[in-house]
Parts: structure tokens; sequence; C-alpha cells
């Protein structure tokens, strides 16, 4: 045996020989390493090798050998062996984990410039989130909903399809097809989310009830004719003022008619007679621009009148041989003869017979 610089016996080889290797004594007997049976081993036998039958009755299995290696392992890796870590350090520092987790997942919230933040306090209303880097508690003592306050949303009400039809009764109990949409956003998101259960079709609900209230109060030619846009303003204020009896939080900004026409059976019959309505305004408003035009001419005429007898009235002689001279220019320009007054002159001068005259004396002199 030999000692270390420690002070610790080690083993030599002669004695590890002796004993057989580091899993015990073993004999010679058998050669395989195993050394011995039950009965003549000095030490125990090599745990991974084969133990030899026994006869009788067989027992069970002895751990002793197990044990023995675990307990050199662990003193080789100084008393402890690899993974075999401190189970309180590894469950608090998982804890820790997710405690870390917990708290940024639910207490660090981002809001995007067109949205609001609605937080709740153990359910109750507590506070709005502005855009922005925002924190809050962690849940489940607060919550943040997040609205869309600057989207305009569209709700579609009736359809234009052929085999889609939304009938509302006009004032003078014809029936119209109407379709419309209404465009609205949200204007407090508390009211929004805390008082009504389901806005968008309370939204569609009070549209359809306050258009049908405002057909009923035209005629079918109002409603499909020149008076829409009043009607969907009229509809737009009425919605509004119901909503904010509902503490909706919804802000309507507008109604646009895409279709306004009689039920499918009579449509075509509707069709000309608004062609025809149509042609006879156009007529109309012919004659009017028509009209407007004479009216306009004949007042130009008049004002030079009334200049023109201011000067005759200063000068009347003058003024009527002026309105004379005028008045003859225009006739006379109109006609291929021209005749001058004078004194000492023809008023007619034939000139073919002068031709002829003339004519006939140049022969007699030839």
């Amino acid at each position: 045996m030999e000692t270390k610089s420690d002070g610790a016996p080690r083993m030599t080889g002669a004695v590890l020989n002796a004993e057989g290797g580091p899993w015990g004594g073993g004999s010679n007997n058998g050669g395989n390493g195993g050394g011995g049976d039950d009965d003549g081993g000095l030490g125990p036998r090599n745990p991974w090798t084969q133990p030899p039958k026994k006869k009788g009755p067989r027992k069970g299995p002895n751990p002793a050998a197990i044990e023995e290696l675990l307990r050199r392992g662990r003193s080789s890796f100084g008393g402890r062996m690899p993974g075999d870590f401190d189970g309180r350090k590894t469950f608090g520092w998982a804890l820790l984990a997710i405690v870390a987790i917990w708290i940024a997942f639910t207490s660090i919230w981002g809001v995007d410039p067109q949205e609001r933040g609605v937080v709740t306090q153990l359910g109750r209303f507590s506070r709005i989130l502005t855009p922005g880097l925002r924190l809050t508690l962690p849940a489940p003592f607060e919550t943040v909903t997040k609205v869309v306050v600057e989207q305009t949303n569209t709700i579609d009400v009736g359809s234009t399809a052929e085999d889609s039809q939304n009938l509302m009764l006009t004032g003078d109990q014809n029936i119209v097809d109407l379709a419309y949409s209404v465009r609205w956003k949200i204007r407090d998101p508390e009211l929004y989310i805390f008082e009504l259960q389901d806005p968008e079709e309370t939204i569609k609900e009070v549209a359809e009830s306050a258009m049908r209230e405002e057909i009923g109060r035209v005629t079918l030619n109002d409603a499909i004719g020149s008076q829409r846009g009043e009607i969907a303003d009229r509809v737009q204020a009425r919605m509004q003022m119901v909503l904010n009896s509902y503490r909706a939080g919804v802000q309507v900004l507008g109604i646009a008619i895409k279709q306004a026409d009689p039920p499918s059976a009579v449509n075509d019959a509707f069709k000309e007679v608004s062609a025809a309505q149509q042609t006879a305004e156009t007529y109309v408003n012919q004659a009017r621009a028509y009209s407007q035009q004479l009216g306009a001419k004949a007042s130009g005429e008049a004002q030079a009148f009334d200049k023109v007898y201011e000067q005759y009235r200063l000068a009347p002689e003058v003024t009527r041989r002026r309105m004379y001279y005028e008045t003859m220019e225009k006739v006379l320009s109109k006609v291929d003869k021209t005749i001058v007054e004078a004194p000492g002159v023809t008023p007619y001068l034939a000139l073919p017979e002068v031709k002829r005259r003339a004519a006939q004396g140049g022969e007699a002199q030839q």
C-alpha cells in the first residue's frame, strides 16, 4: 500500500490484482473476472457480470453492489452526482421566472394611436389608457380591453341584390324598397363596452327604426326623388338622439341611401313614370330658360328706347331725322335699287335705254 501526498492511503497494483480488481475479490474459478461464488468470495461480486446460477429456490436481488458503486461515484464527484441539484433553489428560480413572465404579459401594454385601453380593476371600470406604452397592475387585479376609436365602421341595411328586398311603407300608403348604410365610430370607450351588450346590432336596429319612421312621413315620390338627402339627414339626427339616450358611446357620422326603388313587381312601370316626369321637368326647365332669355332681351331694348327718348326730348327734329336715316339705311340695304333725291338730278335713270341710244348713235357715225 502506498501513501499519497495528502496522507490518504492508495491501493497498489499488487493488492488490486490480489483482490481481483476494483469490484472486489474474486477467485480464479471460471475465468469471467467475477471470481468465486457466494461461499468462497472475499469481496462483493462484479455487478456487471452474470451471477452463477444456483440450485434451489431463487432469492431476490442483492442491491449491495449497486449501492457501493453509487457511493464510490459520489465520492469521485465530491459527494454529489452530476444532475443531483438542490431542489429548493431550482424551484425558487422557476417560480421567479414564472412571476416575471406573468408580470410582463399582464402589466405592460402598448396602445396604438387609433386605440384606447379600458382598464378594469377587479371587474370595475378604473381609467382609460391613452396611446403609448402603459403600465397596470398584473392580472387578475387589473385587465385592459383595447378599443379602436379612430376607425370608421359601416353597417349595411338592406341589399341591392334583386332577390333581397327591404320594404317600407310610405306616408301615401305606397311601398318602397330601401338599401342604405350607416357610418359610425366609437366616441366613449367606457360606455361602448359597459352599456350595450351587442353595440353593432343595437345600432342596426336603431337605424331601421329611424328610417321607417322617416319614410312613413313622406310620399313615394319624395322617398325615391329629390328628398333622399333630407331624409338621410333626419335619420342621422334621430339615430344620434336615440343612441345618446341609450348611453351607447358612439357617434353617427352619416347615412347613405344606396337604393330607393318601388317593389320589383311594379318597378318597370315606376321607371316609365319616372322617365316621363324627368322629360316633363326638362321641358319646363327649357321653357323657363327661354322665358328668361326673352325677358332679358326685352329689358335691354326698353332701356335703349328710354335712352333714345331722352335724346329726343332734348332735340326732337334732329333725333327724328336721325331715326329716319337709320331706318331707311336698314331697309334699303336689303334691295338692289338706289334712289337719289337731289335738285337737278333725274330721280330715275334708264340705263338700258341710254345704252341702246348710245349704240345706235355709234352705228350712224360709221
